[in-house]
């Protein structure tokens, strides 16, 4: 029988029938949504149970918490300044999205619902968003100024004023697919090696160097999750870069 392909892991099928219509459209419980939930739950878990009852030496799982939050801080703060503190609970709220969302793709039979595209745009959107918002109602008609870079000659605002908007608004798009093909790509080649090593291991004698791609399976497995984590922070970072311009108009 001949090996999957490594793109079915990524596709979103329905396991349940309609749970009702909107605009004509019928809506299911999907692996997708499945996956959503989890991510969601299982973050909340991490942080609000070995949290729940801190104690002045915390335990594994506190400070794992506890180390967790205090990284995302301290990057905020040293990415978007003192007067983005406010926004910590948001920015770290995507941070553990992002991160159990990876973490749980690599667990067999798991979704990893930030391989679509759909849910990092949603993201990235949502920051753009909030960046937008903050940036009007601190600075009011002047955050047009963030498209104008100061000391800019006035025969040159009309060329550069529209190449700073498209390279704003293209930022959305540029956080989704950074997340999405690494995911992407990591969890095809898990997938081949996977494969690879399974049909080695059933082929006879051949399959005394199947322990050879079962070693670079697992190496690749571990370069995931460093991956995993890694992806999570660079969104995390890029979001509290871009906050910086509702803040601090530079």
């Amino acid at each position: 029988m001949g090996m999957h392909s490594p793109i079915e892991q990524f596709e979103v099928h329905d396991m349940s029938g309609t749970l009702f219509d909107l605009g004509g459209h019928a809506i299911t419980f999907s692996n997708f949504a499945l996956g959503t939930i989890l991510t969601i739950i299982c973050g909340f878990l991490l942080m609000y149970l070995p949290t729940r009852k801190r104690s002045v030496v915390p335990g594994r799982w506190q400070a794992l918490a506890e180390m967790l939050h205090g990284a995302i801080e301290s990057s905020l703060i040293e990415a978007a300044g003192p007067k983005a503190k406010p926004f910590l609970p948001y920015i770290f709220s995507i941070f553990m999205f992002i991160l159990m969302g990876n973490f749980l793709g690599l667990v067999p039979g798991l979704y990893t619902v930030t391989s679509q595209v759909v849910a990092n745009l949603c993201l990235s959107l949502s920051v753009i968003g909030v960046v937008l918002i903050v940036g009007f109602m601190k600075h009011g008609l002047h955050f047009f100024h963030i498209f104008l870079p100061s000391g800019v000659p006035g025969f040159l605002a009309p060329i550069i004023f529209p190449i700073e908007m498209v390279s704003f608004f293209i930022r959305p798009f540029s956080l989704a697919l950074r997340l999405f093909a690494n995911m992407l790509a990591g969890h095809i080649l898990l997938k081949v090696f996977a494969g690879m090593t399974a049909a080695i291991a059933t082929a006879g004698w051949v399959g005394a160097i199947g322990v050879l791609p079962l070693i670079l399976n697992v190496a690749i497995v571990g370069f995931e999750v460093f991956v995993a984590l890694l992806q999570a922070y660079i969104f995390t970072v890029l979001s509290s870069v871009y906050l910086r311009d509702a803040l601090e108009m530079h």
